[in-house]
């Protein structure tokens, strides 16, 4: 648990308010408006008023959308070539945005990665390139490509446009009656608690920005803690959506005015937030975009009787991860 991480005005910070305002009535309509509401149960188990937003229902099953959208709405009169990395559901978000404008994508993933992830953005028409043991190696391929090739790299969360398009889900929670005590965000390279973070500042000065990372891939909250980028040679988590070894430090700046606290969860607590989430209101979820639920549960005592927003981020899992973490075990 990292606390008081932020220590900059937010006028330090890249993102542009207006952005994510126009943001919200740029991006396709199928990523808008999406599903939040008090989980009953989940808020009587856990002593707070628990407000779940479902970012899964869309044709990619991850918020992801929001911010490749819009940053290649913009970007597409100007180019025909992206490249990037991914762990799979910015791949897919890129390949859908893209596919709609005629612009060519070329991802480069581990080659570990999720199979049904990779299947998904080839069927969205991303040429898909199998590169390295985790993430940030597929990643830094994907730059030497694009410098070999000329074609424009996009990386997530380095690109403010990618993060205002995530910050529309801040927007959206703002429009709910009543305030936040607190919002719990996955932390992955950032760009979503970026987002969220700069509008929840400006418009919901009051809630408490927390961002959460698996245990096993801490190096973006160790940076948040020290304020200056710290790698890690492994990340050993089951959420390969927030597996980061390397953190962008561009990002880090973003964070380090919106963000209050970091907090860090196990595999083990995803996993039952997982199945709690399924047990409850159906809904089939992905490890990394379970996080913000997991702190909810591991570190419920810090919000009792307050009022704490979830998104949920993303649900794609294989057969075989729903087998093993949906259906065979229980809490």
């Amino acid at each position: 648990m990292i606390e008081n991480v932020h220590s900059k005005p937010l006028s330090a910070s890249r993102l542009s308010l207006d952005h994510i305002e126009i943001a919200s009535r740029v991006i396709d309509p199928v990523f808008w408006c999406t599903p939040q509401f008090e989980s009953q149960p989940l808020s009587s188990a856990l002593g707070m008023e628990l407000i779940l937003k479902v970012e899964t229902i869309n044709p990619i099953r991850s918020f992801k959308g929001r911010g490749a959208d819009y940053f290649v709405s913009d970007l597409s009169s100007r180019t025909k070539a992206l490249i990037c990395g991914s762990a799979g559901n910015f791949g897919q978000a890129l390949a859908y945005a893209s596919s709609r404008r005629g612009v060519i994508i070329v991802v480069f993933v581990a080659e570990n990665a999720n199979p049904l992830k990779i299947e998904q953005m080839r069927s969205l028409g991303a040429e898909v390139r199998l590169y390295g043991s985790d993430f940030d190696s597929a990643k830094r391929q994907a730059r030497l490509y694009s410098e070999e090739t000329g074609a424009t790299f996009v990386e997530d969360g380095r690109e403010p446009a990618v993060s205002e398009g995530a910050g529309t889900i801040g927007l959206e929670l703002c429009q709910m009656p009543g305030t936040l005590d607190f919002i719990l965000v996955p932390l992955g390279n950032g760009a979503l608690l970026a987002g969220i973070g700069v509008w929840m500042k400006a418009y919901s000065p009051t809630t408490r920005v927390i961002g959460v990372c698996a245990s096993g891939a801490p190096a973006m909250a160790i940076s948040l803690e020290t304020g200056k980028a710290h790698s890690s040679f492994a990340a050993c988590t089951i959420a390969d959506g927030i597996a980061v070894r390397v953190p962008i430090p561009e990002v880090l700046d973003d964070l380090s005015s919106v963000v209050d606290e970091v907090l860090l969860v196990e595999d083990s607590a995803l996993i039952e937030a997982m199945q709690l989430a399924y047990r409850h209101h159906g809904l089939v979820l992905e490890p990394a975009g379970v996080a913000g639920l997991a702190a909810s549960m591991t570190y419920k005592s810090r919000f009792r009787g307050g009022r704490v927003a979830v998104p949920l981020c993303g649900g794609n899992l294989t057969e075989g991860q729903a087998r093993e973490w949906l259906f065979m075990r229980t809490p």
